[in-house]
């Protein structure tokens, strides 16, 4: 690693992991006293730098306030703050925007702490849903749109909605990066409601669709815009949370992407039903309303996102929806910024108006030790995809109506939340990730073998493959903990800037493969599809033992080494 802040190495573990040669801190021996990789409950592992080893109850420290007795607070013991040398390489910049409120001797208590987290959940993390909620509604309102027979109406056929998916997914992917960039030198403050409503714009704009060419740049349009959003909104809240905290949080914010498809799927119910008001199409008018809607949540962020936990006072227009004395005291501003960079000190080497050069960038994507999470991402998600966008198509040529089809729709998106909260829950709870990973695809195989096999016709063939179709949709969602892996993982906030987006690109690139398997000569089954879709499925199961073996191995290394 080239960076002397740099992470030795850091893996899925509990904690993040900084380790230096200084050589200030001790590795804990219950992080490396663990079971082998290959046994159930063998943890991901990892050095853990900068938490306490010790807490004491009672301290005499100088603080903001002067000299005092702090009953029932906590101190770091272990802290990289408490070494002079150390101290001297992991303060923070000069431009560093929680520079002023960093008090490395401040103390607290744990009930202190976590009311304060509350009041992030409430004012940041939700708001982050909401917006989600945006991308969501306006990403994934095709699929309601295609049950109102919205390809007949423009006489389009499957392959070329598959070649409109695939120039959307290239978009997003193509944006990830740039948007990124952008957003660390704006701050995501500014950039995700700029992105929010020129999004809803081009939303709007599908109304008037004629054919194929408004079909393609409509869906370029849309991806090219919304391609940073998820990266983007990812960094903003690593500028909230510690890096143990965010895997609950991004479970939070996919699950109002799910949230989002079951209310979606409500409003899709009553909207259609407009079909033929004026001579439009009930899915024109599904555009155009859920558009506006995105474009009033993208106003709203504007006017409240703050920059980051010590920026949260009203200034003129932009914040005019925060009080003008901001969120936090003064207090509550050290808590928030000392947790953080004791947590992580590596987010205190950028402030969150600073670009990435060139340089940098090229560092960043240099650090081999994310290359497995990014090889993830290129096709865990392969199985489950087609079946995802194409379950509304699929409903309709099992003879399913336009509104029986979006309201059977909803069964799969509340199994999924429900996954996704249970797995991520159990993510932190026995220390795994990879785990989850591979469970998702021993979840699907067995599916997709049973329709591959299962007869054309059969009494109740309609509801068995409903339900087939519904349980890999709602399959174990393990991209939430995989995100906060790479974040975790990475040991600077311009690996954590790059990181994200890479991994993202990778998600969307298995998307665009995803977006070609089901073809117009396979339907209505798709038995080649789900053949292609088994040996990838098989192929992922692999690679989830291979990534698990390759950071258990790695630790092991620099274990012995350190």
């Amino acid at each position: 690693m080239a960076d002397v802040k740099k992470d030795t190495l850091l893996t899925s573990a509990e904690e993040s992991s900084q380790d230096d040669s200084i050589g200030v801190r001790q590795r804990r021996g219950s992080a490396l006293d663990t079971n082998p990789w290959w046994r159930f409950g063998g943890k991901d592992r990892s050095f853990i730098p900068t938490r306490a080893e010790n807490a004491t109850s009672k301290n005499t420290l100088d603080t903001l306030d002067g000299s005092r007795d702090v009953e029932d607070e906590v101190t770091i013991d272990d802290s990289v703050f408490n070494n002079p040398k150390a101290f001297d390489i992991y303060k923070p910049i000069e431009n560093y925007e929680g520079r002023h409120r960093f008090d490395p001797r401040a103390t607290w208590s744990e009930a202190e702490e976590k009311k304060l987290i509350r009041r992030l959940d409430l004012k940041v993390c939700l708001w982050a849903c909401v917006m989600f909620f945006a991308l969501q509604l306006d990403r994934g309102n095709i699929v309601q749109a295609l049950s109102d027979n919205m390809l007949d109406d423009l006489g389009l056929n499957t392959n070329q909605y598959n070649n409109g998916q695939t120039i959307f997914y290239c978009s997003f992917l193509f944006a990830e990066l740039p948007s990124q960039l952008i957003s660390k030198k704006v701050g995501p403050d500014n950039w995700i409601p700029i992105q929010m409503i020129s999004w809803s714009i081009v939303a709007c704009s599908q109304s008037h669709l004629n054919g194929q060419t408004s079909f393609y740049i409509t869906r370029f349009l849309l991806g090219f815009i919304e391609g940073g959003f998820i990266p983007d909104t990812i960094l903003y809240l690593s500028y909230f949370y510690k890096n143990a905290e965010l895997p609950i949080r991004l479970a939070c914010f996919w699950t109002s992407y799910v949230g989002t498809n079951i209310l979606g799927s409500f409003f899709a119910y009553g909207i259609l039903h407009l079909r033929g008001h004026h001579g439009w199409a009930g899915w024109r008018y599904l555009f155009v309303i859920e558009g506006c809607v995105t474009a009033a949540i993208g106003v709203i962020s504007w006017l409240y996102l703050p920059p980051s936990p010590t920026q949260t006072k009203r200034h003129g227009l932009k914040g005019l929806l925060r009080p003008k004395e901001g969120w936090f005291t003064e207090r509550e501003e050290v808590i928030m910024v000392t947790r953080i960079l004791r947590d992580d000190p590596g987010k205190a080497t950028m402030h969150n108006r600073q670009a990435i050069s060139p340089k940098l960038l090229w560092e960043s994507f240099s650090d081999y030790d994310l290359w497995p999470i990014y090889l993830l991402g290129l096709s865990w998600t392969i199985p489950m995809t087609p079946s995802t966008s194409y379950l509304s198509l699929t409903l309709r040529s099992l003879g399913f109506d336009v509104f029986q089809t979006n309201l059977l729709i909803i069964p799969s998106s509340v199994l999924f939340v429900l996954q996704l909260l249970f797995w991520t829950w159990f993510s932190e709870k026995f220390n795994q990730r990879f785990f989850i990973g591979l469970v998702s695809q021993i979840w699907t195989i067995p599916l997709l073998i049973a329709l591959e096999t299962l007869p054309v016709k059969f009494k109740g063939a309609q509801w068995a493959r409903f339900a087939l179709s519904s349980l890999i949709v709602g399959y174990p969602y393990a991209h939430a903990m995989l995100v906060a892996i790479v974040s975790r993982n990475s040991g600077t906030v311009r690996t954590r800037t790059v990181g994200s987006s890479l991994y993202n690109m990778s998600v969307q690139t298995s998307n665009i493969i995803s977006s070609q398997i089901y073809r117009q000569n396979d339907k209505p089954l798709y038995r080649k599809g789900n053949k292609v879709l088994l040996g990838i499925a098989a192929y992922n199961a692999v690679l989830f033992i291979a990534a698990k073996l390759y950071y258990a191995r790695k630790n092991e290394y620099v274990s012995t080494t350190s």
